[in-house]
């Protein structure tokens, strides 16, 4: 299944992507994705044919709401760390993001105030299908609901030189937009084996592939399981592939009226402009 919520921020609607490519209204089967109804709907077999597809443009929304924390990887990839010229991590490095700053796949990314260096970095999300707390690497992927893209935005000035933990450059209002689906995992058979890119207007920035990720998803799982109860609804923000802007010479930031463009095979594609 290909899950989507769409409509005006704070009033999403669910809905199905179909094999015809149109959106299907699933509100007759559940009133919204959300941690409380995501774990029952992941297992309800759904027959796309009898649901009303949508008829007009609406806006998309990231694909599961009331999102109770967002989980980042540093430094995952092994390209990314050899670009900044350090070592790969014997542990993942665990960061958080806010959940206010999740936002919708084709929302506009405001800038903070006093922003200077706001970055891009494409992302696998997994998304977490049923409570999980103390498992192991081999059932780990049995708590997996989906995937589904995520753009870690981050401030580094705010992250690498206001003191403290990163959280301060990376939980800005829109600083997470997520989607544009949910992709389960039937679709998704094997995570590390997907090509995932980011442009910015025009220009290919990023160009990975999740099978360089040095800590898999299934260990990431069962590793924060052993720190932080995750539940339905959870995002885990896997690591980022090299080409981010802070790492460039010389570096290359986000500003007014810039398009971030990012896909990740078998997921899809998302597009922000820059406010």
């Amino acid at each position: 299944m290909r899950l989507i919520r769409y409509g005006d921020k704070g009033q999403g609607k669910p809905g199905i992507l179909g094999d015809n490519n149109k959106v299907h209204q699933i509100s007759t089967l559940v009133e919204d994705i959300t941690p409380k109804t995501l774990e029952g709907l992941l297992t309800l077999p759904i027959d796309v044919e009898p649901l009303e597809p949508l008829k007009e443009k609406v806006r998309v929304s990231n694909p599961v709401t009331e999102v109770g924390k967002i989980i980042c990887v540093g430094l995952n990839y092994q390209d990314h760390a050899d670009e900044q010229g350090v070592k790969a991590p014997s542990e993942p490095i665990l960061f958080s993001k806010a959940a206010t700053a999740l936002s919708g796949p084709y929302d506009d990314i405001i800038l903070p105030p006093g922003s200077t260096a706001t970055d891009w970095e494409v992302e696998l999300a997994v998304i977490i299908g049923r409570e999980a707390k103390y498992v192991s690497e081999d059932e780990a992927m049995d708590y997996v609901g989906g995937y589904s893209i995520i753009n870690d935005v981050s401030e580094r000035d705010f992250q690498k030189n206001r003191k403290g933990q990163w959280i301060k450059g990376k939980s800005a209002d829109t600083f997470a937009p997520l989607g544009p689906y949910l992709v389960t995992k039937d679709v998704i058979p094997d995570p590390h084996n997907l090509k995932l890119w980011t442009k910015v207007n025009g220009e290919l920035m990023q160009d990975g592939h999740t099978s360089n990720m040095i800590f898999k998803v299934p260990f990431l799982v069962s590793y924060i399981s052993q720190f932080m109860r995750l539940v339905p609804g959870d995002v885990i923000a896997t690591g980022t592939p090299a080409g981010v802007g802070f790492a460039r010479t010389p570096p290359i930031f986000l500003k007014p009226g810039d398009i971030v463009e990012m896909g990740i095979e078998e997921i899809g594609e998302m597009r922000q402009v820059v406010r």
